[in-house]
């Protein structure tokens, strides 16, 4: 059994009633699988490893004697859950010895993600970032509460808290959370013609078109993961971002072309240079201008740009 549900088939000999069970098992993994990579990806911002998360979560439901389950769905939530908790504490260490700025990896969504606005927010950079400067257990409890709706004892269960203590998590990280997020949400089509704007500067390489769409404190962050130059911490301030995209198209003389996408939920924008792939910005929006560029340069994050990824909720 893969991590997409797919059987590779099971011996002849199999008892009848230990193959019924498997396919049972089959069946409630393949019906939860896109919310259980969702439930993933939101607590680790990585596509392999939400992957990997759910491959254990199955070697586990497999085992788990099903007439004991009265909801599956919840049930494939928790294991998810756990497993990913663990996982996010092994990569947190990790990412604190991570060459320059980490960015999660961008997925390519399909259009229902961006018709689903609280889920496109839940994936979106900008909210994302944010996550990452949550504890381990406080991104989870944040996730599976205010992203996916999941009750506090099934939380419990799966971050090994009592109800009570996860109702004090829940309280910490939900005002950790709004004290930085985006504080004005815009609707899509002014996102788009922000982007659209920033796309038309990028391929004149106009620099007063860059300031026009930039909020005056736009923050510009650029993931490389050590294999692609990239700044080493965030570039601030509407002025230094614009002269840093102008300066470096012009310094390395390349043919540029922009490609509209989406990743996450929103509009974004994939750059190519000399014909080749060199990363996806994705923006996020106040006020119809640019608050926040998000460039992904890590080709290690950019495996997912040709297939959409079916994000859900239910």
């Amino acid at each position: 059994m893969n991590s997409t549900g797919e059987s590779h088939g099971r011996k002849a000999d199999a008892p009848a009633e230990s193959a019924g069970a498997t396919d049972a098992a089959t069946e409630a993994f393949v019906t939860h699988r896109n919310l259980l990579f969702t439930v993933a990806y939101e607590m680790l911002g990585s596509a392999a490893d939400a992957e990997d998360v759910l491959q254990e979560a199955w070697l586990r439901w497999v085992k788990v004697d099903l007439d004991q389950v009265k909801d599956h769905r919840a049930y494939l939530v928790r294991i998810t859950s756990r497993q990913a908790l663990n996982r996010l504490r092994s990569v947190k260490r990790r990412r604190e010895s991570y060459v320059g700025s980490w960015l999660p990896e961008p997925l390519l969504t399909t259009p229902d993600v961006a018709a689903d606005v609280e889920l496109s927010e839940s994936v979106s950079m900008a909210l994302m970032l944010v996550l990452e400067t949550l504890t381990p257990t406080e991104r989870a409890v944040f996730v599976l509460r205010e992203a996916f709706g999941i009750g506090y004892d099934d939380i419990a269960a799966a971050v090994d808290k009592t109800p009570a203590a996860v109702h004090q998590i829940a309280h910490r990280a939900r005002r950790h959370v709004e004290a930085r997020r985006p504080r004005r949400s815009v609707t899509a089509r002014q996102a788009q013609v922000a982007l659209d704007a920033f796309q038309r500067a990028l391929e004149t390489r106009d620099l007063q078109g860059l300031l026009d769409v930039l909020a005056p404190d736009v923050v510009a962050i650029s993931d490389g993961g050590g294999i692609k130059q990239t700044t080493p911490r965030p570039v601030v301030g509407a002025r230094k971002v614009a002269t840093f995209i102008v300066g470096g198209l012009t310094k390395h003389d390349v043919t540029l072309t922009v490609e509209p996408t989406a990743v996450n939920g929103s509009p974004a924008l994939a750059l190519h240079y000399d014909g080749d792939l060199d990363g996806v910005i994705a923006i996020s929006v106040e006020d119809s201008r640019i608050t926040g560029l998000y460039y992904v340069r890590n080709p290690q994050k950019l495996t997912h740009r040709a297939t959409e990824i079916p994000l859900t909720r239910q």
